[in-house]
């Protein structure tokens, strides 16, 4: 079964790390008229993970996974994602009376291909914020503790190992750094993805929301200005970040104050899980002066 394409929801994704600013980001955009960001769907992850359950479900874990794969193995597994996706997308859509549906969910960097193998076509927009103000957050928001034998090896590259090595939340709090960070990283080469930098937006927010918008195709003056509107729309929710609320504009006053909150040990030990060379490759060449000037070695 065929669909015109006019009858399809437009979606675009927000990729960034957790403690990034995707949520300001989404707020800002979702000002204009046309565009609705909601708080963190994560459909993508559930239905890249469809047929994987919990090890105690009742019908038993491994033959829910055999039977579903054994299934859809059968058919296009795509197809049916995608059309799963569109009818949640397009209904949300609807109910929103808007035009596009802007999907901000911080751990997609996990399934960056079963993105693409859905949405092929489909714009994202990469926030990336620099690396120790991202951990600085992670410690003063979630008190993810960023010392030395918290982190693993810069050598690693299974996740697993993190699994069972560490606490749930400090795992997908490392991961993010660790793995989401360079996956990330090589998602600025894609044809259809769209960098913002948090430095610049939080600093230029008019010209950096209405550069976005207008790449999204549409009438950038549709935003007079990015003004920090009450976001009710968070407050039923429990994702997206709750220190929005206490913003009364747009500043960049969050840019440097990692270099208070981060001890050098911390310093070193995120220097250590990202590499300087992935920190320059982002142009954070700047920071990592900074700390090693602070003490840290290479």
């Amino acid at each position: 079964m065929s669909r015109d394409a006019n009858d399809l929801p437009a979606v675009c994704f927000l990729l960034g790390l957790p403690r990034s600013g995707t949520t300001l980001l989404s707020h800002l955009l979702q000002q204009h008229p046309d565009i609705v960001a909601p708080p963190e769907p994560w459909l993508m992850l559930a239905l890249e993970a469809f047929g994987r359950v919990d090890h105690r479900h009742p019908a038993g874990a491994s033959l829910i996974q055999d039977a579903t794969s054994e299934f859809l193995g059968r058919i296009d597994r795509t197809i049916v994602s995608r059309a799963f996706a569109d009818a949640a997308y397009g209904q949300y859509l609807a109910a929103a009376g808007k035009r596009t549906f802007v999907d901000k969910t911080p751990r997609y960097w996990m399934v960056l291909d079963f993105l693409d193998s859905l949405y092929p076509e489909a714009p994202h927009i990469l926030l990336l914020r620099n690396p120790y103000a991202v951990a600085a957050s992670l410690k003063s928001t979630w008190g993810i503790p960023l010392v030395p034998e918290s982190w693993p090896p810069a050598s690693l590259s299974d996740l697993s190992d993190l699994v069972l090595s560490l606490p749930p939340d400090i795992t997908s709090s490392l991961a993010d750094l660790v793995l989401g960070l360079p996956a990330l990283a090589a998602h600025r080469r894609r044809r259809q993805t769209r960098v913002v930098r948090y430095e610049h937006l939080v600093a230029y927010p008019d010209e950096e929301i209405r550069r976005v918008i207008a790449g999204l195709g549409y009438d950038p003056t549709g935003i007079a200005s990015a003004t920090m509107q009450q976001p009710e729309y968070l407050r039923s929710s429990r994702f997206g970040d709750r220190k929005i609320f206490e913003r009364k504009a747009v500043d960049d006053r969050s840019v440097y104050t990692w270099q208070t909150e981060l001890s050098i040990q911390e310093m070193q030990a995120i220097t250590d899980a990202i590499g300087d060379e992935l920190l320059i490759e982002l142009g954070y060449e700047q920071e990592l002066r900074h700390v090693q000037q602070a003490g840290i070695v290479d």
